[in-house]
């Protein structure tokens, strides 16, 4: 039987769709290995979001394909994003592809596979607004203790700047109970934090039940025994409403963390990037969350060196960050996207020109970061372990820290801890970014 290696590239909305293929081809007696060197198949699963993106994932293409020669590598799979928006130039410029399968396809991985015994060089484009096949299983690649669960796929915000619904779709939510039904799952194999992700998950319903019904759906999922914290990623500040808010406050199970991408604080940019929103209304969320939960983790992404951006532009945005203080903040600078309407602005800015208005901003937010890591020294926080570093010393992470993404806590502890615990930390330093502490008392 073939063996078959993944990487899979991008977002942990990708990555949920690698887990299917692997699931489906595990599911077909396929054997998963981690050593490329070993496999039979790699499938990359790349991104095509921004430059940068792309250009990882040609990279790693290139980069596994050397095992054509040096290992047993018989047939590359090239799928995702990437393989979505540049089917035929992956064809051409990447002879050592055998095939390529763009977003709608995945669920289709092992008629795809069995076909190569027959041809070679597949292109499938199938509808990107195919209906989620809830029967599909699923290879949970992520840590044991936590999990991604996608509530719905592709997105409707049309933001001048994304290519993103040209390669997902317009939004599209899963059934509640289609929800529940996965999320139980996950709890019953060991999963304690699960991650709910979509492009957006404040739009989450809208399509299917004629309005927004996040807070529905996570009141039905703190219900579920053995979810320990339930995390929201991706939420438009438009759509964060009293009412979402609420519901992250009752429950003790639900993170109290608020990823919520602003991009910018300019209104004159945030009109050119066709975002529904001000600084204005920005700001009155963040006083309405932290109204409500005055200890809440708001996290935020904001690009830098959009086309036409000034320095009163800029500078708005650096007034914003100082006096939002947010906890998490992530500065990227303007990748020009084809086929998108930013692309066709006047005024593109030097990359020089964005690269140091990301530094600038970074800056700024490390102060604060500082500042507010300061205030926590002396506090008591429950943190989930993730690793063992050294004897006695581990890497976990609080409600405030997104796996991967976000800070961490570096936890002592005399007595042995367990990837997937979950300790009370006394903090006793901070770092920039990070906490230090000790474990005082083990959870029962």
């Amino acid at each position: 039987m073939l063996k078959i290696a993944l990487e899979s590239l991008g977002c942990s909305k990708n990555l949920v769709d690698a887990e299917i293929m692997m699931g489906i081809l595990n599911k077909k007696g396929y054997k998963l290995v981690g050593e490329f060197s070993e496999a039979d198949v790699i499938i990359v699963n790349t991104c095509g979001f921004i430059e940068s993106a792309k250009q990882e994932s040609i990279d790693t293409i290139l980069d596994l394909s050397e095992y054509k020669t040096k290992g047993n590598l018989k047939i590359l799979i090239v799928t995702g994003c990437l393989a979505q928006r540049y089917a035929e130039e992956l064809k051409s410029e990447i002879p050592e592809i055998d095939a390529i399968v763009g977003t709608g396809s995945y669920q289709n991985i092992d008629e795809i596979l069995n076909g190569l015994k027959e041809e070679k060089h597949i292109i499938s484009l199938n509808d990107i607004e195919f209906a989620y096949n809830e029967e599909l299983p699923r290879y949970i690649s992520t840590p044991s203790h936590m999990a991604y669960l996608k509530i719905g796929e592709g997105c409707d915000n049309r933001c001048t700047y994304c290519i993103i619904p040209k390669l997902r779709g317009n939004y599209r939510s899963r059934k509640i109970e289609d929800i529940v039904r996965e999320a139980k799952d996950l709890a019953s194999r060991g999963v304690k934090e699960v991650v709910v992700i979509a492009q957006d998950t404040t739009k989450y319903g809208c399509d299917l039940y004629g309005k927004e019904m996040l807070p529905e759906l996570l009141e039905e999922l703190t219900n579920i025994e053995g979810l320990k914290w339930i995390r929201v990623m991706y939420s438009y500040p438009e759509s964060i409403t009293e009412e979402l808010v609420k519901v992250i406050k009752k429950h003790d199970n639900i993170c109290n963390y608020f990823d919520m991408p602003i991009q910018h604080a300019s209104n004159r940019i945030l009109k050119l990037m066709n975002r529904r929103t001000t600084q204005e209304d920005i700001f009155s969320k963040i006083e309405m969350i932290r109204k409500h939960i005055p200890d809440a983790t708001i996290r935020t992404t904001i690009i830098v060196g959009f086309p036409g951006e000034t320095e009163e532009d800029f500078r708005q945005v650096v007034e914003f960050a100082k006096k939002a203080k947010f906890d998490r903040l992530g500065a990227f600078a303007y990748s020009r996207e084809e086929d998108t309407p930013a692309d066709k602005l006047p005024n593109h800015l030097e990359e020089e020109v964005k690269n140091e208005r990301k530094d600038t901003l970074m800056l700024v937010q490390q102060e604060i970061s500082q500042e507010l890591n300061s205030a926590k020294v002396g506090n008591v926080y429950e943190v989930l372990v993730e690793e063992q570093i050294e004897d006695k010393v581990y890497i976990g992470r609080t409600q405030g820290d997104a796996e991967e993404i976000d800070s961490i806590v570096y936890v002592k502890s005399e007595k042995k801890l367990n990837v997937g615990d979950f300790v009370i930390v006394k903090i006793n330093s901070a770092l920039e970014y990070d906490l230090m502490g000790d474990v005082v008392n083990e959870l029962a």
